[in-house]
């Protein structure tokens, strides 16, 4: 038998974990809060004498939580390739640097540390979604595969072959540099860009660097990746061209240094930058608005 009379603040409190999960098992701010939203209402639409035999209330909602979201990952693929140009994850900003949220915001829940860096998120998008439950729900949360197993209606050793596989995809990439050394790579591409360098900036850049854009169909943008160091320097500096008053800020991004360009203190794109032996290497940046908001509201 569980707990009789779990009361709604035990119930409540398990928010903040159950969103952290559903991020980074979706990549999306709005689905990650629809998804906990939907096991919350599951839960109180159980008869109060069902609820009392659940020994943990909170190991049922992660539960409930990775189902709906194995469900959302089963039809992510064919949405995003309705989708227009590339898709990439929801940026997450710092609390600690940027605006004042009142901790309803599922952005303001979040624990930012490396399994939630872009280049991580991105990595997670290229596994399978029985792969991506598995590895981050034990990997990253520490779930035991038996319970894992509950989620994805397999075994126990199904699960953690599941996983195994996630995780060779993971040890490809490459380490990541310290926050330092990314801060450092950072502003240097800042100064060049706001001076409009673009010998700097390709010495900075990766000659195998790559640029991808997230516009959404909403706003002007490449709709392809950029290739090369050449090239995005060339595209970068015909970008600030066209932008009289953009503003580059160095913030956190995801839990790493990244840039924020604004004009007249509204934030019109978020890049996330991937650095190895002192070179960019990628480039991410997001530009549609709708996924741009938890930046807005200091604005």
């Amino acid at each position: 038998m569980g707990t009789p009379g779990t009361s709604t603040d035990e119930i409540a409190g398990e928010r903040r974990q159950l969103i952290n999960v559903a991020y980074r098992l979706l990549g999306s701010l709005a689905e990650s809060e629809d998804a906990v939203q939907e096991a919350y209402a599951r839960w109180y639409a159980l008869p109060g004498s069902r609820q009392d035999e659940i020994v943990s209330p909170g190991a049922w909602l992660t539960t409930v939580t990775g189902r709906i979201c194995l469900d959302v990952l089963g039809s992510a693929r064919a949405r995003r390739e309705r989708y227009v140009g590339a898709w990439l994850p929801d940026p997450l900003p710092d609390r600690a640097e940027w605006g004042h949220g009142d901790g309803t915001d599922p952005a303001d829940q979040m624990v930012l540390d490396e399994s939630v860096t872009m280049a991580f998120l991105v990595v997670l998008e290229s596994m399978t979604p029985a792969e991506r439950v598995a590895f981050v729900l034990h990997d990253v949360f520490r779930y035991p595969f038996a319970e894992i197993a509950g989620i994805l209606g397999r075994t126990p050793a199904a699960c953690k072959q599941l996983a195994a596989s996630a995780r060779r995809r993971v040890r490809v990439t490459r380490a990541p540099v310290t926050a330092a050394g990314q801060a450092d790579a950072v502003r240097r591409v800042k100064e060049a860009w706001e001076t409009k360098d673009i010998a700097a900036l390709v010495d900075l850049l990766d000659p195998a660097a790559v640029m991808t854009a997230d516009g959404g169909g909403m706003v002007g943008t490449v709709l392809r990746p950029i290739e090369g160091g050449a090239r995005i320097a060339q595209y970068m500096v015909a970008l600030a061209d066209k932008a009289p008053g953009l503003e580059l800020l160095e913030r956190s991004v995801n839990g790493a240094p990244g840039l924020v360009a604004q004009r007249a203190g509204v934030v019109m794109t978020v890049a996330s930058l991937d650095v190895a032996d002192g070179r960019v290497t990628r480039i991410w940046a997001i530009r549609n608005p709708q996924k741009l908001r938890p930046w807005l509201r200091d604005g």
